[in-house]
């Protein structure tokens, strides 16, 4: 079995390159939803344990917004989710239909269903590129400071120390609006990290 703690420099920068192709996927996807061109800065990957990841990405009392997703199908994992509260309440305003009160609930439904459609992008770029089917799960929402975000997300993928890899993506719309930063953390299963390794040719 392999140990996601020692990919080679070639594994990494490849698993990067599914990144990049993921991104793109997640841009095209946001651009349909808004109707309007959506471009991403060049992504960028982190990969460490859990805790470690996290903590690089935001301070602990830092308020974020957090979708969780399972994955099941021939991949199996979790992915995570993760907006700075400004970047979140800015993708709600942008996604806000006319004449709709701005509400609480509202502003929870659409981003958890924006972040529905840019996970699903994010995961069927990879089975795309794998030749895998994968199925992701319910999306699950928590909106709270990093910390506590952590908290429950190791109640969920299991401990700090498991192993994990974020992808920061900016969306840039091309306008006077500043991009608004995601990162999209996946954890696959150690059997299918390895399946996925097969896959590019890298082991």
């Amino acid at each position: 079995m392999i140990d996601a703690k020692n990919l080679t420099v070639r594994q990494i920068d490849a698993l990067t390159e599914v990144a990049n192709i993921g991104s793109g996927h997640a841009a095209t996807s946001l651009s349909q939803l808004l109707g309007k061109k959506v471009m991403i800065r060049v992504p960028k990957l982190y990969a460490g344990q859990l805790e470690e990841v996290i903590l690089k990405i935001a301070d602990p009392n830092d308020v974020v917004a957090s979708v969780l997703l399972y994955f099941l199908g021939d991949l199996t994992g979790r992915t995570l989710l993760i907006y700075p509260n400004e970047d979140a309440q800015e993708l709600t305003r942008l996604l806000m239909p006319e004449g709709h009160e701005n509400t609480i609930e509202l502003q929870e439904s659409l981003l958890k269903e924006v972040s529905n459609i840019l996970s699903c992008a994010y995961m069927n770029a990879l089975g795309e590129l794998l030749g895998l089917l994968i199925l992701p799960s319910v999306p699950g929402m928590i909106i709270d400071m990093v910390g506590a975000v952590l908290s429950s997300v190791i109640v969920e993928f299991g401990n700090e120390k498991d192993f994990i890899f974020c992808i920061e993506t900016q969306f840039d719309f091309g306008d006077f609006n500043k991009p608004l930063s995601a990162y999209f953390l996946l954890l696959p299963d150690n059997s299918s990290l390895e399946i996925m390794l097969k896959k590019l040719n890298l082991i």
